[in-house]
């Protein structure tokens, strides 16, 4: 594996966890935390949508829909497992 594509897959997991974070919670992770759910988040990706039968194509865009995609399963997951407040959202908590 090159230089460059050691470079484009972070980029690309970089933009795709950011992307995944400002839908998921409102905010980003951070460069770290945003890079690797975005990395994972291409892995879940390219292994879910194929067997869903959505091919979504080639290059850096379609890798950038994949791998948030893929972060979104994974933030969902997680927020589920962590019990993430359900569907009601932060209004009942208290400071």
């Amino acid at each position: 594996m090159s230089g460059e594509s050691v470079l484009i897959i972070l980029l690309v997991g970089l933009v795709a966890g950011w992307l995944a974070g400002q839908i998921v919670q409102g905010t980003g992770f951070g460069i770290v935390g945003d890079l690797v759910f975005g990395v994972l988040g291409a892995f879940i990706g390219s292994w879910v949508l194929p067997r869903l039968d959505i091919h979504l194509g080639a290059g850096v865009v379609a890798a950038i829909i994949n791998a948030t995609i893929g972060a979104l399963i994974l933030l969902l997951i997680i927020k589920l497992v962590r019990g993430g407040g359900g569907w009601r959202g932060n209004w009942g908590r208290r400071w």
